[in-house]
C-alpha cells in the first residue's frame, strides 16, 4: 500500500501526487491532469477517476489540497458554528460551496476557505477519509519559521495559479496576509510596493522574499531591485537541501513544501 496521495486542485487545475517510501527510485510521482475547458473542474475529476491509473491505487492516507480564497481568523476569536455564515459574508458569490476550516496553532488562526460541494462529493465517493487542506497552510508554516532568520522584518510574495499571495508575521501571528490577482509584471510590482508601504517597511533595511512561478521573473526583479535593495528569489534546491521534489517539473511550491515539510 503506497503511503500517500494528494490531490491538488484549483480554478483551472488538477494534479495527483503519490508518494511510496518503499520506492527508492522514485518516491514521489507528480502527475498534472490535463484539464478539458468548457466543462467543470468537478467534471474533469470525475473523468480523471476514470482514466487515471494513479487514482485507482490503495493509499494509507488521501489528501486533498485546495486552492480557494481564505478567510483568516483569530484562533481565539473563532467558533466553528460562525465559520459557514463568517465566510458567506465575506465571499458572497461562493454561498453554494461548502465551507471548510483548518486551525493553524503555530501562527494562532483559523484558514477558513471553500470547495465546490460538486468536487467534494466526488472526492468523498472514492475517499472516504480524504483529508481536505488549505494549499497555502504548510506555505505559511514554513516561512513563518525562516521569518525568525536574522533581525530583518521580512515582506513574502507567494505567486502560484496566476495569483500573488503577500505575507509578512509578527512573532506567531500574521502582521499582513491578502491575495491578489496578479498575471502581469506590473501588476505584481503595483501590488507588492503597496504593501511594503502599507507595513511601512524600510526600504534600506528589511527584505522582500519572493518564490514560486513568477511572471516576467527578471522584469520584475530588475524594477523591484530600483525601490528595495534586499529583494530575494527563494531557490527551493537550497530551501528544501537538493530534496529530489525540487527537480520535478512543475510542481507549485505549495506542494514541495507539504511533501518535504508536511501539515
Amino acid at each position: 500500500m503506497i503511503d500517500k496521495l494528494i490531490i491538488r486542485i484549483s480554478k483551472g487545475s488538477i494534479s495527483f501526487t503519490t508518494v511510496d517510501s518503499t520506492n527508492m527510485e522514485q518516491p514521489v510521482m507528480f502527475q498534472p491532469y490535463n484539464v478539458k475547458a468548457g466543462i467543470s473542474i468537478a467534471a474533469n475529476l470525475r473523468e480523471a477517476f476514470r482514466t487515471e491509473p494513479l487514482l485507482t491505487g490503495s493509499y494509507q492516507r488521501v489528501m486533498c489540497i485546495v486552492d480557494s480564497p481564505v478567510l483568516m481568523v483569530p484562533v481565539d476569536l473563532y467558533q466553528e458554528g460562525d465559520r459557514v455564515t463568517l465566510y458567506s459574508h465575506s465571499y458572497p458569490s461562493r454561498k453554494q460551496n461548502t465551507v471548510l476550516a483548518n486551525v493553524l496553532p503555530d501562527l494562532n488562526c483559523v484558514a477558513i476557505y471553500d470547495i465546490n460541494s460538486d468536487l467534494k462529493t466526488v472526492v468523498n465517493d472514492h475517499f472516504p477519509q480524504a483529508q481536505y487542506v488549505c494549499c497555502m497552510a504548510s506555505v505559511w508554516r514554513h516561512l513563518h519559521q525562516r521569518s525568525f532568520t536574522g533581525v530583518r522584518a521580512k515582506l513574502y510574495g507567494y505567486f502560484h495559479d496566476q495569483r500573488l499571495e503577500v505575507f509578512s508575521f509578527q512573532q506567531n501571528r500574521f502582521k499582513f496576509c491578502n491575495s491578489f490577482e496578479a498575471q502581469h509584471m506590473h501588476d505584481s510590482l503595483y501590488f507588492l510596493l503597496y504593501v511594503w508601504k502599507q507595513q511601512n517597511l524600510q526600504q534600506e533595511h528589511d527584505e522582500l522574499h519572493l518564490v514560486g512561478d513568477i511572471p516576467e521573473k527578471e522584469e520584475l526583479l530588475d524594477e523591484m531591485r530600483k525601490y528595495l535593495k534586499r529583494t530575494y528569489v527563494i531557490n527551493p534546491v537550497a530551501d528544501f537541501n537538493r530534496s529530489p521534489v525540487t527537480g520535478i517539473d512543475g510542481m507549485p511550491y505549495d506542494l514541495m513544501t507539504l511533501i518535504v515539510k508536511g501539515r
